[in-house]
């Protein structure tokens, strides 16, 4: 179960949040507060799992309260003003919710925060099929199945996927390859890690995918060629 706490200087507010939160059996609302400060100081000592923070307060604002934080939980802001949103981005919120706030999306966030919770604390040698990044101010979850390749772009990497438009984040090949299990994700060039099972055809050193594009092999990572035709 994940222990929950909840910072808003409107009443009304908390009050919806203790609503929502009692639907789900996952979640126990421990405290609210509704002054920022009277939260940070409760968060300095005790351990949280979940926090509902409201960024515009008077005291602190919830931004501020999130940066001060040492230990910090998972942080779903909310908030009435949208253009906070690509700093709330930057403290790699879970999710970022807009008032007034339904139900719908309220259900949204906590889901992903409680598979963000299950994934970040599964055991080393369990795979998973999805991979979760930060992008377009929240959190994503991925499916594996959709990803065709992943191309770096200096401190960020682009995530090609076969569905859907590309997605880039905030990471370098090295911390993604880390991510993803190794018997289905290769990396064969500096630039490039491609889905293995994605390749149809490897020709003049460079590698086909499905659909349709070409990706080159450098020197360093030649190796690929002689693993994909073993598993091929």
């Amino acid at each position: 179960m994940l222990k929950c706490i909840a910072i808003d200087d409107e009443p009304p507010a908390l009050e919806l949040i203790r609503e929502y939160v009692a639907r789900f059996p996952q979640l126990q609302l421990v405290q609210t507060f509704d002054d920022a400060v009277s939260g940070a100081e409760y968060l300095r000592q005790t351990a949280a799992d979940l926090l509902f923070l409201d960024i515009n307060m008077p005291d602190i604002t919830g931004l501020d309260l999130a940066r001060a934080l040492q230990a910090r939980p998972m942080i779903i802001f909310t908030t009435a003003y949208k253009k906070f949103a690509f700093e709330g981005f930057e403290l790699d919120a879970i999710d970022y919710l807009l008032k007034p706030i339904s139900f719908d999306r309220f259900s949204k966030a906590v889901n992903k925060a409680i598979e963000y919770n299950e994934y970040k604390n599964k055991p080393a040698e369990a795979e998973t099929d999805h991979l979760f990044v930060y992008s377009e101010y929240r959190m994503l979850k991925i499916p594996l199945s959709e990803i065709d390749y992943i191309e770096s772009l200096e401190d960020y990497i682009k995530i090609h996927l076969n569905q859907a438009k590309p997605i880039l984040t905030l990471m370098t090949l090295k911390g993604v390859l880390e991510k993803l299990p190794p018997g289905k994700f290769s990396r064969i060039h500096r630039s490039y890690v491609v889905a293995s099972g994605k390749v149809v055809a490897i020709q003049n050193r460079k590698v086909k995918l499905g659909s349709g594009v070409e990706l080159p092999i450098s020197d360093s990572y030649t190796s690929f060629i002689k693993q994909w035709k073993a598993n091929g």
